[in-house]
């Protein structure tokens, strides 16, 4: 797959690519939102391997922009909405729903650059609001999977039981094998009796190298991304320049 960025703006890190191989054990399947898509990476390589209906959506008419760009040049059929995830109104509900959200605290330093900003911090689509929506849009057996600041677990946790969202799987990233886990990837899923299960952290550096995880995970997926300049295109439009 074929990834345009754009150059200035937020952009993809290797968090969403280890949170695909992480959706990528429980074969999505039917309709799936990815909310806040960005550049639509994460649901558009569950489109390309799964056989899912996609729905993207994402506040920033850019992210938007590009998203409908990376689908068509991948010959992936996908819906994208610009729009305010928590006030939209879906026409339908979602057997899975995707995210890696932001989750820096507001309080910390922020980006000037506001599209950096939106993607970051978590005052743009707080926790427990995205949750709460996340529950009215889940079909009965539907699934949540996300990842999360490692830091900030017990509080998903919390919230995720507060919406009778039962985790499943969890699994810990760990930058190196002595190091706290920075990222927790979750599993959720509606009406489950199932008993949680803790799957082998992901170590992502083993002295000084990517772990052979890591590799094997980057050479599975092999994308590529080129990242590029949007300009103004009539009627309010947009147009890429590489």
């Amino acid at each position: 797959m074929f990834i345009y960025q754009e150059k200035g703006g937020y952009c993809y890190n290797s968090d969403t690519l280890f949170l695909y191989d992480f959706i990528s054990k429980f074969y999505p399947r039917g309709d799936v939102l990815d909310v806040g898509c960005g550049c639509g990476v994460l649901g558009l390589l569950i489109k390309e391997n799964f056989k899912v209906n996609l729905t993207g959506i994402d506040i920033q008419k850019n992210n938007i922009f590009l998203s409908s760009i990376n689908a068509k040049n991948n010959s992936l059929e996908a819906e994208f909405v610009c729009d305010d995830f928590l006030g939209y109104k879906f026409e339908k509900k979602f057997d899975f729903i995707v995210s890696n959200p932001p989750f820096y605290k507001a309080e910390n330093k922020q980006s000037k650059n506001l599209s950096k900003k939106i993607s970051r911090f978590n005052d743009s689509l707080p926790l427990y609001e995205f949750i709460k929506k996340c529950n009215t849009l889940l079909k009965p057996r539907g699934e949540l999977l996300l990842c999360y600041d490692g830091a900030e677990a017990d509080r998903v946790f919390t919230l995720l039981e507060n919406c009778k969202i039962k985790i499943n799987e969890i699994r810990w990233l760990h930058p190196k094998p002595n190091k706290n886990a920075t990222i927790v990837m979750i599993r959720a899923k509606k009406s489950s009796k199932s008993m949680l299960k803790c799957l082998p952290p992901l170590i992502t550096h083993i002295n000084g190298e990517f772990s052979d995880e890591v590799k094997e995970i980057y050479k599975k997926i092999g994308l590529k991304s080129l990242k590029c300049e949007l300009e103004p295109f009539g009627l309010g439009g947009k147009a890429l320049r590489r």
